[in-house]
């Protein structure tokens, strides 16, 4: 179950960063202290609900089927919407540590794509990771996403700056028409 959370499930959140913070570290930017606080969460959420209005982002949590009161189980964000001849974004996607592994994440995105292909009218989604990041190459590719480049030193994570292998899908569905 996905969804764009309202501010009460900023408790949960810290929950689940807390507790995933070093499984997550090797593919995260260093994060503030605050990231692991009830009030960044609750302000994260309230921003992310206006960037959603707005047509910015969609910024999704992750729980388990018919249990959205539940623990997370993880993210998927669509970022830095670019609008115009484009129409494309990022995205970027974590996993509880204890749900890795059971194809979740592969169902999730699945269905978020649709979303953002078939709602949103996106017609590119760019998706790069690490080249040691064997699960996230595995999922994109399950996902239809094609490698189009390589980035030396493209991101700084865990404090240091990363190559990335830079991947993207594009919308079939979409013709030119659809967005003018």
């Amino acid at each position: 179950m996905l969804t764009l959370p309202a501010p009460d499930v900023a408790r949960r959140m810290v929950e689940y960063a807390t507790a995933n913070r070093d499984h997550h570290a090797p593919w995260s930017p260093l994060l503030p202290e605050e990231y692991f606080t009830e009030k960044y969460w609750r302000e994260r959420f309230r921003s992310a609900r206006e960037e959603f209005l707005h047509g910015e982002s969609l910024r999704l949590v992750l729980f388990r089927k018919q249990d959205v009161m539940g623990r997370v189980l993880g993210t998927c964000n669509f970022t830095n919407f670019i609008r115009g001849p484009f129409q494309a974004c990022y995205l970027g996607y974590l996993l509880d540590k204890d749900a890795v592994g059971r194809g979740l994440m592969q169902e999730a995105l699945r269905a978020a794509i649709r979303y953002a292909f078939d709602e949103m009218r996106l017609h590119r989604i760019m998706a790069n990771y690490m080249p040691r990041n064997e699960r996230s190459a595995n999922v994109l590719r399950r996902l239809g996403f094609t490698v189009e480049g390589y980035a030396r030193d493209y991101l700084q994570i865990a404090g240091r700056w990363e190559d990335h292998i830079m991947t993207a899908l594009t919308n079939k569905k979409l013709t030119p028409d659809d967005i003018r």
